[in-house]
């Protein structure tokens, strides 16, 4: 921190799940002291404890951040590729929806308790201190004490602090303590929608059953099941699926019901899960939410980051991806910033907008995976989108390529987006097949409607 920084005193960050790993890592390498207290048990002795599925969704944001911490090779190594959406049509053939160009243009499929262990590793080796087993358990901010207490032994702690930072999800603790002193407006806002979990066990050749390097998907409107590719030649399927109504969860009481319904509904799906009962009776239902806060930050002595400030449902495979930006955003604010307060309300004002952004455009995604996957008016403004993207490079940019596979800030992204997803339905309207599109047509609306993407 500039003028004066003093890297003498201590960082104090809640929650060593994979923002808060990955900033201690970030803010040891500046050379501050930096202590991680972590509600869990040690994950390399006691095994993981996660909380949502075992394999996330890593992208060009988050692969930038694991270059910055020097852990990009090691998590690579562990990562499965996926090009696309492969389609599970009610009726009809299997087939891909790629992403981007070609596989230089992909996403991955990372295991969650690997990579946490791994930022933890690397925290530590930065010289972060991290103390597991220690829950936070209040916070006096006008005396700037802070308590923990370990959940098996029952032992409370208090301990002095200068900063505090959130990195403790969407239920975090320091967020229930800020409440009284901030303004928050907190709301959680419901889709409506659960997920359930079961799991796709490798072949009896020791290989995939199905298709690696791809994300599966069973779009039935409304609702859906996905599947994504593990290291051990797993995938983890989800079922995503309103909590009421008909189809929902409050219509699969038992597990003839969810049989039933998968043999009506996922066919495929259900053959390729031989443990489905114990999957279905062992795995809860999980609870699908945004979080929208209006303030992130108490003046100079606490700020969240990731889940804790902008939980996300998962349908843009984002949310990981988000809090790895959000850590380098903080951390680079407390670098060049004169004080505490300053750095965290630049980071909240920096970053605010772009979360709000990629929460729209993942309950966006959702709409669009359920139903328009398989839609023909949807798959023709796909390929003149890729037509197009050609054509005009840097100016015609995918709104998928511009989340995923660059680093424009989320708002530019949903701002272009929103113009170029009108200019596809304008320029395909009354088609039936990519040959009736007028591209001359097409390509003056690109140039009238879009300026160049900077970078």
């Amino acid at each position: 921190m500039t003028p004066e920084k003093d890297t003498t005193r201590t960082i104090i960050i809640i929650g060593a799940g994979l923002a808060g790993a990955l900033l201690a890592t970030l803010l040891a390498r500046q050379g501050w002291q930096v202590e991680v207290f972590e509600k869990r048990p040690d994950p390399r002795r006691k095994g993981y404890e996660g909380g949502r599925s075992i394999n996330l969704a890593l992208a060009e944001r988050g692969l930038n951040a694991l270059r910055v911490a020097g852990l990009s090779d090691t998590i690579m190594a562990q990562a499965v590729m996926m090009r696309g959406r492969m389609v599970h049509p009610l009726q009809g053939e299997l087939h891909l929806q790629r992403y981007g160009r070609d596989d230089s243009e992909v996403i991955w499929s990372v295991h969650r308790g690997r990579l946490n262990i791994a930022l933890i590793d690397a925290a530590e080796a930065a010289g972060a201190k991290i103390r597991f087993d220690a829950r936070l358990d209040g916070v006096d901010f006008d005396n700037k004490r802070f308590a923990m207490v370990d959940d098996h032994t029952r032992q409370r702690e208090e301990h002095d602090f200068e900063v505090l930072i959130g990195a403790d999800g969407a239920g975090s603790g320091l967020r229930q303590a800020m409440k009284p002193l901030v303004a928050m407006n907190e709301r959680f806002e419901s889709l409506g929608h659960g997920y359930k979990e079961l799991e796709i066990p490798p072949a009896s050749d020791g290989g995939f059953r199905i298709e690696p390097n791809a994300l599966h998907i069973w779009p039935r409107g409304g609702y859906m099941c996905i599947a994504l590719p593990n290291t051990e030649k797993t995938f983890t399927v989800t079922l995503f699926l309103p909590n009421e109504g008909d189809p929902s969860f409050a219509t699969l009481p038992d597990l003839a019901a969810a049989r039933d319904f998968f043999s009506r509904d996922f066919t495929d799906a259900l053959s390729l899960v031989p443990d489905f009962d114990a999957d279905w009776i062992g795995h809860p239902i999980s609870a699908l939410s945004t979080l929208y806060l209006d303030r992130w930050h108490l003046d100079g002595r606490a700020v969240l980051i990731g889940d804790a400030a902008h939980a996300m449902v998962p349908f843009h495979g984002q949310g990981m991806n988000c809090a790895f930006e959000d850590c380098l955003a903080l951390a680079r604010q407390i670098e060049s910033s004169p004080d505490w307060a300053s750095a965290f309300a630049k980071f909240e004002a920096k970053r605010k907008p772009n979360a709000e952004a990629i929460q729209a455009m993942a309950l966006e995604n959702y709409v669009e995976m359920r139903d328009r996957v398989d839609d023909p008016d949807f798959l023709l403004q796909r390929q003149l989108e890729r037509m197009l993207a050609e054509r005009h490079p840097g100016l015609f940019v995918p709104r998928y390529a511009m989340v995923s596979f660059l680093r424009v800030p989320y708002v530019t992204a949903l701002e272009r987006g929103k113009i170029q997803r009108q200019l596809l339905i304008d320029a395909t309207r009354a088609c039936g097949a990519i040959g009736d599109v007028d591209l001359t047509k097409a390509d003056a609306l690109v140039r009238e409607r879009l300026t160049p993407l900077v970078l």
